[in-house]
């Protein structure tokens, strides 16, 4: 048991360093794009499934409440949290349209919607990026394996952030360190440097 404990450190280790060799461009890319989008008043719709919703949910309450230091609230919503919603649009439409249906409400041009999936092939995920695409909001994705049907639906001014992973848990290890890493960009670069 301790081997195996020891042997789920060293592949996460190794995965974050595969990944901090190969995103940092994405990264930076998809900071710039959040940045921008936040700087001219736009908003950021966040979804995922599973642990995905989850990482979608941990984004939003970082921008809406705070990450390291106080600074203002900044406009951030996940689609994972409503309850009465998802289940209203599952039961009365489809689950591959919970995340589509609220972009329809909610978003608009300049917007950005920030999607999760570990597989890439989450048909509610697709769905949502089509939708989000129909109504000129930017795209940010954040995927692995090899990134699925999501990573042909976005566009050349979109960002992907594939971690290079098979693993499920690999992947979404990666993904948490994303989250803070682009949260930490965003407070530098929207209220200054701190040390």
């Amino acid at each position: 048991m301790i081997e195996r404990i020891k042997d789920n450190f060293t592949e996460s280790i190794q995965t974050k360093i595969a990944a901090a060799d190969m995103l940092p461009e994405a990264i930076a890319c998809a900071g710039k794009i959040l940045v921008r989008t936040l700087l001219n008043g736009g908003k950021i719709l966040t979804c995922g499934n599973g642990g995905s919703a989850a990482d979608a949910q941990h984004f939003s309450s970082e921008l809406i409440n705070r990450y390291e230091r106080e600074r203002p609230s900044l406009p951030c919503i996940s689609l994972t949290t409503d309850t009465s919603t998802l289940t209203s649009i599952a039961n009365d439409y489809s689950y591959s349209q919970v995340f589509a249906k609220q972009i329809k409400g909610l978003g608009q041009a300049g917007d950005i919607l920030f999607a999760f999936s570990t597989s890439g092939h989450s048909k509610n995920i697709s769905e949502a990026i089509k939708t989000a695409l129909s109504k000129d909001m930017l795209i940010i994705t954040c995927t692995g394996k090899d990134g699925g049907e999501i990573a042909g639906l976005i566009g050349e001014n979109d960002v992907e952030i594939r971690v290079p992973s098979n693993s499920t848990a690999r992947i979404q290890e990666v993904h948490l360190v994303i989250i803070h890493i682009l949260c930490d960009v965003i407070d530098n670069q929207l209220f200054g440097e701190t040390e």
